[in-house]
């Protein structure tokens, strides 16, 4: 039976997002003004009445840059965040390491939630926001001291037979259950990770240990048979969706006959089920469990021009793709982690399955799927690929289609203005643009930067003619 492990990490991938970053420390860089002569120092106003103007402009090129570097940092050398627990420390931020302070860090890993856009959340939840469904996240553990998922966490049993405390403990579950369910923090929750679906509930239960968790040795090759365990308790303790960002390990890719049962008992009680599809898909490609069980959503990864990362597996069980690069989640306590895989993305798709369930609470598990399928874009020219699955997913146009299907909740609600209905989900779809509120910020952005280097130069050519008139 397998055992749950994560992949090698996906390998490093530069984007336009990490040379801006390099670009913009550069120009820190060259702009450094020249020390000042003694008189001038001690920050003597400019003419606009603030501290010295070369300084103060770089000060805000900084603050500039590190808002960029949020959503910069190169991701692929963080914890593999694709089919498991974390692999490695990766890029944190906070706690008692970060430097900055919490509200700074919470304010920039706001900024860094691409996703947002890419999955029209916005859009989507003022239609729904989760409420009154419960996700089960089986993972690592989820640290319910995080002041993203403050009162969202239900602590179910631990059913790895390994010690708690001899080891790294919850940072893959708890990055996975704040993007499910993250509700931010600070005034207006306007800080931290918020979640695809806020208002959901997560109840934690460990199925597995930390990649670099010593007690991996000593545990049988079948960890108890713990997945399968897990996925039966979180049926039967009222979950309406089970996500696993987990896969199989120790080459062991068969699957298990007490898993494959678990998943179809789950599916018997009304579970939605959601796993990562892997995270090999440069090299072996391997079938990966649990996503390759039947009736399982098996979720693949994207980058930020919605283009299928290169390590995320391609085959023939994949249901839909979704986020799964550079994404900023929480780690630990009170800290923050970027990574890629699609361990995210199916957290992203678990979350956009809790809006559904909370919307359409009569639909069965696979009227819930077939409505996340139906609900994509970038859709394949032929209705489906192994790379793209049925596309993109979406979570507003998931809400539409789930509109179109008739469930035990009732008749089909009233048909929404452009929601697909069924059978109408063939076809390429169309192009998905840039987000226009990221696009806003990123011009805004530049157009800040680019005003603020000029005022720079030209600051400093007035100093220099200065001290060179100067007796």
């Amino acid at each position: 039976m397998p055992d749950v492990r994560a992949f090698p990490p996906p390998p490093l991938e530069v984007s336009v997002y990490h040379l801006s970053a390099v670009l913009l420390l550069a120009v820190l860089t060259v702009l450094r003004p020249a020390p000042s002569p003694p008189a001038a120092r001690g920050g003597a106003p400019d003419r606009d009445g603030g501290a010295a103007g070369p300084d103060r402009m770089r000060s805000l090129l900084a603050a500039a840059l590190a808002a960029v570097c949020v959503v910069a940092v190169p991701a692929s050398v963080t914890a593999d965040h694709t089919t498991g627990p974390a692999a490695g420390p990766g890029v944190r931020a906070g706690g008692e390491a970060g430097a900055a302070t919490s509200g700074e860090v919470g304010a920039m890993a706001r900024a860094g939630q691409w996703q947002l856009g890419a999955l029209r959340l916005p859009e989507a939840w003022r239609r729904s926001r989760g409420r009154g469904v419960l996700v089960a996240v089986l993972d690592t553990g989820v640290d319910a001291r995080h002041p993203d998922l403050a009162g969202a966490v239900t602590e179910g049993p631990d059913l790895t037979g390994a010690a708690r405390g001899h080891g790294p403990w919850g940072h893959h579950g708890t990055a996975m259950a704040a993007l499910i369910a993250g509700r931010g923090h600070g005034p207006g929750r306007a800080a931290g990770i918020v979640g695809v679906a806020p208002e959901a509930r997560v109840l934690s239960v460990r199925v597995t240990l930390e990649s670099g968790d010593p007690q991996r040795e000593r545990l049988p090759p079948d960890g108890h048979d713990a997945l399968a365990r897990g996925i039966r308790y979180a049926a039967d303790h009222g979950a309406g969706v089970i996500s696993m960002s987990l896969g199989g390990g120790s080459g062991s890719w068969e699957g298990s006959a007490a898993e494959e049962e678990a998943v179809r008992y789950a599916l018997g009680k009304g579970a939605v089920l959601v796993a990562s599809s892997g995270n090999d898909g440069e090299s072996a490609n391997r079938k990966n469990f649990p996503a390759a069980y039947p009736g399982v959503i098996a979720v693949g990864a994207v980058d930020r021009r919605l283009r299928v990362a290169r390590f995320s597996n391609r085959q023939d069980y994949l249901s839909v793709v979704a986020p799964g690069t550079e994404i900023v989640t929480a780690d630990g306590a009170g800290s923050y982690v970027v990574g890629d895989g699609t361990s995210s993305a199916a957290a992203m798709v678990a979350g956009i399955a809790a809006l559904v369930r909370s919307a359409r609470p009569g639909l069965s598990p696979y009227e819930v799927r077939t409505a996340i399928e139906r609900g994509t874009r970038r859709r394949p020219a032929s209705g489906y690929s192994r790379a793209y699955g049925h596309g993109v997913a979406d979570a507003l146009l998931a809400l539409r289609a789930a509109d179109g299907l008739r469930g035990a909740d009732g008749p089909a609600a009233a048909a929404v203005p452009g929601a697909p209905g069924p059978g109408a989900h063939l076809g390429p779809g169309p192009a998905a643009p840039v987000p226009a509120s990221r696009t806003a910020v990123i011009v805004g952005m530049l157009g800040l930067m680019a005003a603020m280097s000029v005022r720079v130069v030209t600051a400093a050519a007035r100093r220099r003619r200065r001290d060179r008139d100067s007796p």
